[in-house]
């Protein structure tokens, strides 16, 4: 039997994965490539949340509306905070909305990159993939939501108009900053655990900063600009707008939390670029 001839060494290909030395690298072709991991990152997300769970998908319909519940008693009945002439309850709720994809996104992003720790040791992909399928989770749970705010409005019989068409616009801008924020947290989590502690202090800081129990209107016209400054607020007051046709266009509020879900994009992608050439040595 003749001896088996081995490849040149001189002709084999290598192929040597290392960070890129640009400030700024957004591979968008690498990330198309991926596209389908990024789908199935996502359903597994979906999956896992309700997998032994009594009530399954259940709890998406249950959790806002006991938030709601909470809120309508405390601040709409004891406190008698104004919700501009619209049911407080569905007042409370079309908040939510966004709220939820916005909180729930930034919780589950940030601490992807130390959950997912044997993917990121053991295989190449580009990173950013873990934190966006957890966010792009969210929105099962905000689909259902919506489709119980609907069953709401029909019940209250309240108008609807073609405002709700601006929602889906609302909702990429409401991910983009949930994103930014996720993915700076989830860089930084993997050098320092601090920042999975602090985190849930600051979404209930900010949750509580932000018109959900109360309408902003309530914030004195002299303060509303620095109130505005806070990025969800403008994009609350968008979803509200879309769904009752009694409240004004909230065209202030609306243009900083776009330019803001923009900005602090852009920010977090640089910061997990410049971080993620040694996650792997850290995590």
């Amino acid at each position: 039997m003749p001896s088996e001839t081995l490849p040149d060494p001189q002709k084999l290909r290598k192929m040597v994965i290392g960070p890129s030395g640009k400030w700024f690298d957004l591979n968008l072709k690498e990330l198309w490539e991926h596209r389908e991991l990024l789908w199935m990152l996502a359903m597994r997300e979906v999956q896992l949340r309700y997998r032994q769970t009594f009530l399954g998908v259940t709890w998406v319909i249950l959790q806002p509306l006991l938030t709601t519940v909470v809120f309508t008693l405390i601040f709409g009945q004891l406190m008698k905070a104004p919700s501009e002439n619209i049911n407080y309850s569905l007042f409370t709720f079309s908040g939510l909305l966004p709220w939820n994809i916005f909180s729930q996104s930034l919780q589950r992003s940030s601490d992807s990159l130390t959950k997912d720790l044997r993917l990121i040791t053991k295989i190449f992909f580009p990173r950013i993939i873990l934190p966006v399928s957890e966010a792009l989770s969210t929105l099962v749970d905000f689909l259902v939501s919506l489709v119980v705010l609907v069953i709401l409005l029909l019940a209250n019989r309240m108008p609807f108009s073609l405002n709700l068409l601006i929602i889906p616009v609302l909702v990429v801008f409401v991910l983009m900053l949930s994103v930014g924020v996720g993915i700076i947290f989830a860089a930084l989590n993997v050098y320092y655990r601090d920042f999975s502690y602090a985190l849930p202090f600051i979404i209930q800081v900010w949750m509580f900063a932000s018109p959900l129990a109360y309408s902003a209107k309530l914030i004195p016209a002299a303060w509303s600009w620095i109130y505005d400054l806070n990025p969800i607020v403008g994009l609350i007051n968008g979803f509200r707008w879309a769904f009752f046709t009694t409240i004004d266009f909230p065209l202030q509020s609306l243009v900083y939390s776009i330019t803001a879900s923009c900005v602090i994009f852009v920010v977090g992608l640089f910061i997990f670029n410049r971080l993620e050439r040694s996650f792997a040595d850290y995590i």
